[in-house]
């Protein structure tokens, strides 16, 4: 298709509104059908029928009214052809289906007041720790994000096939567990809070920081968990730990034009060209971070890691880095998140606050961490520590143990430099 051609600009315009209404559309389908998997069979439907019509007939003034109508009419056509499934749906679904030529009310006036129940819902179903990790993931990201199948796969540098099984293993496992559509409440909602906090977490790690393949960056994840990330923040303005997730991710994503070189090698944070890094997301990272700590979540794990990010940000140059202020933070941080990742981390904060050999004695218990045995970023430190110590060897050993270890190209060739004295 000729890309200055109408057809394209509105097959563009298309995907852009698929992208911005998919979890509103399937959020509301599944409110009335009481199956995400047939919501978003549904309103994948409706999208093929604005594929095909609108570069026929022109965007509607209300394109994602137009997408639920067209939708609900398909609904009401299989309700109707399948009386078991009429008889579980929503009264409302059932009595539409009794209107046959009657246009519905008005998308957004009707669901102004109910779509935030909705989305979150969605939410909190796509994330259900009924489901692996890797499922809440993929199925988040396909029905809350609007990714295609094909573009979860190739963030995720594994086959479509796979990513398609996972999503429809996971609408399958939601189904026979009977995970109801809802926001859940008191504890409950508390402790499955915690599971939509780490997918997102998860996702944008894997953006971050790609654990495969040759882009040491995925910035299409990071844009997706920091987009679903704002959206829960908007839903749920009261829980502190959604603004202190939002903050870290908000900081974090402003530095991603300064980690890669033009040839795609990375750039490490110390090295970093800091004008390069984006201030209007430190701004909105941290007002997200200040809204956390007046909710009373300053001693959040997620709040905790963007007041570490937030020193890096405040500081124009690298130099002027308060490294005390992290050890302190990363202190509380692993009394509140204990894990052998962040004591890691901690040897890094004390050994810059207080010298190598601080970090280094930090780091000997870890060498005994069944987890760290093969996490390529211990020997990565070690191997750094070492070497501001002179103690150049030692050093040139870990950095190709350490490359020996991560899977990522980008990050290997790094070590391999460092192993050789270059960088």
């Amino acid at each position: 298709m000729d890309k200055l051609s109408p057809q394209f600009a509105t097959q563009r315009a298309v995907e852009a509104v698929w992208r911005i209404e998919a979890a509103r559309l399937i959020a509301g389908l599944t409110r009335m059908t009481r199956d995400v998997g047939l919501a978003e069979e549904l309103a994948s439907d409706a999208l093929v029928v604005a594929l095909q019509q609108w570069p026929e007939t022109g965007i509607p003034t209300n394109p994602a009214a137009w997408l639920m109508q067209t939708a609900k009419r398909r609904a009401i056509d299989q309700f109707r052809r399948n009386k078991v499934m009429a008889e579980k749906a929503m009264p409302e679904l059932s009595h539409e289906a009794e209107l046959k030529e009657q246009e519905a009310p008005d998308y957004d006036e009707r669901l102004d007041d109910d779509v935030k129940d909705n989305v979150l819902s969605l939410i909190f179903t796509a994330c259900h720790p009924v489901l692996s990790p890797e499922a809440r993931s993929a199925l988040t990201l396909r029905l809350v994000g609007g990714l295609t199948t094909a573009e979860i796969a190739r963030a995720y540098l594994v086959p479509e096939p796979t990513i398609q099984q996972r999503i429809v293993r996971a609408k399958k496992t939601l189904a026979e567990a009977h995970v109801p559509f809802e926001v859940p409440r008191g504890a409950e909602r508390a402790k499955r809070l915690g599971s939509v906090l780490e997918v997102l977490y998860l996702v944008f790690n894997e953006g971050y920081s790609a654990t495969a393949g040759d882009d040491w960056m995925r910035t299409e994840l990071c844009d997706e968990a920091l987009r679903v990330g704002r959206i829960l923040a908007r839903l749920a303005p009261e829980e502190p730990d959604v603004h202190g997730l939002v903050a870290l991710m908000e900081i974090q994503a402003s530095r991603a034009a300064a980690r890669v070189a033009a040839d795609g090698t990375p750039i490490l944070l110390l090295e970093q060209d800091r004008t390069r890094w984006n201030q209007i997301l430190i701004r909105r990272g941290l007002a997200a971070l200040e809204e956390a700590e007046h909710l009373g979540g300053a001693l959040g794990p997620y709040a905790l890691q963007a007041a570490i990010a937030a020193c890096h940000a405040r500081a124009r140059r690298a130099t002027d880095t308060d490294w005390r202020r992290i050890a302190s933070l990363y202190d509380a941080l692993g009394k509140v998140a204990p894990s052998p990742i962040v004591e890691l981390n901690r040897a890094v904060a004390h050994a810059m606050a207080y010298g190598p050999e601080a970090g280094l004695g930090l780091l000997e218990p870890l060498r005994e961490e069944p987890i760290l045995r093969s996490y390529h970023l211990l020997p990565t430190v070690r191997g750094d520590l070492l070497q501001k110590l002179g103690r150049d060897e030692e050093a040139r050993a870990e950095f190709r143990r350490a490359a020996e270890m991560t899977q990522n190209t980008r990050e290997r060739e790094l070590l391999l430099k460092r192993a050789a004295g270059r960088a």
